[in-house]
């Protein structure tokens, strides 16, 4: 890809032998177009693309044979061809230039190409750009810098920057919307002018670019300028709070102190003093005996102090007088007493300077404090030293400062990158638990209450502080930013000022931090570990800025290991349950160096708190379980916040059996589990309660059977006791017949006998005769033989219903198995007729020859 635009919506790019546009599809992706192939652009051979520009609704694709005219609208595409080479193209106010080698420059109009000027320098040299002018064009040559081409022709624009432009080859240009311009070399980098075209620096490797080769320049929206170098991409932004002067050579090294003094300013470094006159640009110059460690640079009244490792130097122009060749000093400071006296923390104590004249040397060393002072203040002539392994130590001393007579160390407070600092008429003391103030009257230190913001923005909290003595603000170095302390409003209330520099950009030494302020207002040199920064606080304006959600993905678990899926972000999300993993990425579009956005979220339904600041720009959340959420993020930068806070609403479904419907048809399919349970325990139960009620009735029933049957019994008993009586009473009768009968047929053939032919016998013959032909036997047994078998007569007569009252009378006889010699008295008639009467009978009957009568008759 040789070029790239960015016009509306859409992204257009030339390449080799192809140009068209990039555009965003409803998932945020970018998706090519390609106008060569859609429209059927016949392209010359080897064409490459060089230069997109936009013209009145058309967009321009440049290459070094033909300008194409692209028409969005109804998408059509005019050529022009080229004679000769057509190196660049230009807009200027809305007309499109381009030059000819070997013709000159020439401009578009009305649809042809119309010749501006054939002047030889515009026939011989490359122009890089154009730029318009009230009078005319200002054109920029590759080998011979800045021509005016008016009325009067092309001229040569005389600026102090010319001898720069006329030695380095020039490749690409930019006017700045704030005027000035930026001008990039094949060699040396890219030169920022004013709009007079005076230099405003150089940019090259030396100082922060990749390379010294700068090809492309863009300027964006927020003044940054972009590089296209030949290997990579630098950018600067001249209008920055922040510039950063990188020792890429290793001369100054690691930066501890700073300060501006009478027209100079001085480095301390880890490799020794170094200084430069204010304002200047040349290179800064180690000061002769000063090479080894700087640990501070203290002007008190006038006079500058170095701190060294091998002493204590007082430094003056160029030059540094040693006036203590002890062990090393941290530091020099005052003893308000007594302005001709001054106290220094040494490697191995304190020591007490004395000013003679204009000079001044160590009048003594404390006696009795043997302990590094890194850290010293006086307060109401008692010392505070700070001592990061041991604590706070308070020395009081006789009044001549000469040797301590009390030393006692405040053990509670002990914290590595601690400090101490005088602060007004407080003293302060920092380290990673916050910020303390020493309160006389306790004679300890307590938090404080007035600063305590500071700490609670902050992770961690330097506890090297410094004060602007110019100012009478106090400096704090925080984790993400540093803070400025000065005095409040009429309730005492300090203000704060925060600037968001955090620790990683300021590149500086923990504990160590180093802050000075310059001779330009508001102007501020922060050390660092090569080289220093400057900050000016004139150009810092915090402004508003947004948070833009870049894209959503759902990692789901049907997609292969690695893949995922885009997401349409404009309207809310609708997901299934397996496409419960979601990856979030998000941005703010700042691009000002020092001021990275930090980021905090929160997913409502499930992960209701904002998470922990954090400059990762995306957010993760596996295994999401089935519900309605609602990713928020929003950006910090420094202690602002931004002016929105994006968000993405999405559903991630139920599996079909948690669906609403699944759920109905499962309730649906509970009830009537349910009701079937509840209608089998009720079969159950009821089947068991008939049955227990079947046993029951059984039992009863049983019991009722015993009852009856005992009944029965006691009635078959009374009635075979009945039936017994009867039977006897009917044997009784049938035995008295008999035995009537017999006794009158006795009788009557003993009368026969005896009184033979005696008619005076006849009438007791005859009486005989009818008691034994009578009925009143038979309507006795009759009686009798009914009410032992009541129903055998009735039987008889229905079945045979042609018997005679005598052979019914037979048949009773016989029921009651009475012999044929038994039932011929009973008839009065002879065995032998009782035989032939049981034939008959058998015949009307119908019986067979093998059936028993007797047993018959029973069975009725």
């Amino acid at each position: 890809m040789r070029s790239v635009k960015a016009i509306g919506e859409r992204i257009y790019s030339g390449c080799y032998m192809d140009f068209g546009y990039w555009e965003r599809d409803p998932v945020g992706d970018l998706r090519y177009t390609s106008l060569t192939k859609k429209l059927s652009v016949d392209m010359v051979p080897d064409e490459e693309f060089w230069t997109i520009l936009e013209i009145e609704g058309l967009i321009v694709f440049q290459s070094l044979d033909r300008i194409y005219a692209y028409n969005p609208l109804d998408e059509s595409v005019v050529a022009i061809d080229a004679q000769t080479s057509i190196p660049k193209i230009f807009e200027v106010d809305g007309v499109l230039y381009f030059q000819r080698i070997g013709r000159g420059l020439f401009k578009v109009e009305n649809g042809s190409e119309v010749l501006v000027s054939n002047q030889a320098k515009l026939l011989e040299e490359e122009v890089i750009s154009l730029f318009g002018e009230q009078n005319g064009l200002l054109v920029l040559t590759s080998d011979s810098g800045f021509f005016r081409l008016g009325p009067e022709g092309l001229l040569a624009w005389d600026i102090p920057t010319n001898p720069l432009l006329l030695a380095s080859r020039t490749y690409s240009a930019l006017q700045l919307k704030q005027g000035g311009f930026v001008i990039g070399t094949i060699s040396k980098g890219v030169f920022h002018l004013d709009p007079e075209g005076n230099l405003v620096r150089q940019y090259d490797q030396l100082n922060g670019l990749g390379n010294n080769t700068v090809l492309a320049l863009l300027e964006d929206r927020d003044d940054n300028i972009w590089l296209g170098l030949d290997n990579g991409v630098s950018y600067f932004n001249p209008e920055s709070p922040f510039t950063v002067f990188v020792d890429k050579k290793g001369v100054v090294g690691s930066v501890y102190a700073a300060r501006s003094h009478k027209g100079f300013l001085y480095l301390g470094s880890n490799q020794g003093l170094f200084c430069k006159p204010v304002g200047e640009s040349g290179e800064f110059v180690l000061i002769a005996g000063t090479k080894g460690q700087v640990w501070s640079l203290d002007e008190i009244d006038g006079t500058l102090f170095c701190g060294h490792h091998t002493g204590t130097f007082v430094i003056e122009g160029t030059r540094a007088l040693r006036i203590d060749e002890a062990s090393g000093t941290w530091k020099v400071g005052r003893l308000s007493e007594n302005p001709k006296r001054l106290i220094q923390g040494k490697y191995d104590g304190l020591n007490i300077l004395e000013q003679e004249g204009q000079s001044w040397k160590v009048r003594n060393k404390i006696d009795g404090f043997e302990h590094s002072a890194r850290f010293v203040e006086v307060l109401d002539q008692t010392v505070f030293v700070n001592h990061e392994y041991k604590g706070i130590f308070k020395v009081t001393t006789d009044p001549g400062y000469e040797r301590a007579i009390t030393v006692t160390v405040d053990t509670t407070l002990i914290g590595y990158d601690s400090g101490i600092l005088k602060y007004g008429d407080e003293l302060l003391y920092t380290y990673s638990e916050g910020i303390f103030r020493y309160d006389p009257k306790a004679d300890r230190f307590v938090k404080d209450t007035t600063l305590k913001g500071i700490y609670e923005k902050e992770q961690a909290l330097s506890g090297r502080m410094h004060l602007d003595e110019s100012g009478k603000s106090l400096w704090l170095f925080g984790e993400s930013s540093i803070y400025s302390v000065s005095s409040g409003n009429l309730l005492g209330n300090p203000k704060i000022q925060v600037i968001p520099l955090a620790e990683k950009e300021r590149n500086s030494i923990v504990g160590y931090e180093s802050l000075e302020v310059l001779p330009e207002a508001g102007n501020y040199l922060i050390g660092t570990r090569s080289g220093y920064m400057v900050m000016d606080l004139n150009r810092y304006a915090p402004r508003e800025f947004n948070i833009t959600l870049a894209s959503v993905r759902c990692v789901g678990r049907e997609l292969q290991p690695g893949s995922d899926s885009p997401v349409e972000i404009a309207k809310s999300g609708e997901f299934s349950h397996k496409e419960n993993n979601l990856d979030f990425a998000f941005f703010s579009a700042e691009y000002f160096p020092f001021r990275g956005p930090k980021f905090q979220y929160r997913l409502e339904g499930f992960y209701p708190e904002w998470s922990p600041w954090s400059e990762n720009p995306s957010a993760s959340f596996r295994n999401l379980p089935p519900g309605n959420y609602t990713f928020q993020v929003r950006a910090r930068i420094g202690d602002q916040l931004s002016s929105n806070t994006a968000d993405y609403s999405f559903e991630i479904a139920r599996p079909w059996y948690r669906t609403r419907l699944m759920w109905a048809i499962s309730a649906l399919l509970l009830a009537l589990v349910g009701w079937l349970i509840h209608t089998q325990y009720r079969n159950y139960y009821r089947k068991k309660q008939n049955r227990l009620l079947e046993r029951n009735q059984r039992e009863l029933d049983l019991a009722r059977a015993r009852n009856d049957k005992e009944i029965v019994k006691l009635k078959n008993e009374q009635l075979r006791k009945d039936f017994k009586e009867k039977s006897n009473e009917l044997a009784a009768s049938t035995m008295s017949i008999i035995k009537k009968n017999e006794i009158l047929n006795r009788v009557r053939k003993q009368v026969q006998d005896r009184f033979q032919d005696n008619e005076s016998i006849e009438p007791i013959i005859q009486i005989i005769d009818e008691s034994l032909s009578q009925d009143d036997d038979w309507e006795l047994f009759k009686e009798a033989f009914n009410n032992s078998d009541r129903e055998f007569l009735n039987k008889l007569k229905t079945a045979h219903p042609e018997l005679s009252p005598n052979d019914i009378r037979l048949c009773a006889y016989l029921r009651l198995n009475l012999t044929s010699k038994e039932i011929a008295p009973l008839f009065n008639i002879s065995p032998r007729s009782v035989e032939i009467k049981r034939y008959r009978l058998r015949k009307k009957m119908g019986l067979e020859r093998d059936k028993n009568l007797v047993n018959y008759l029973l069975t009725l």
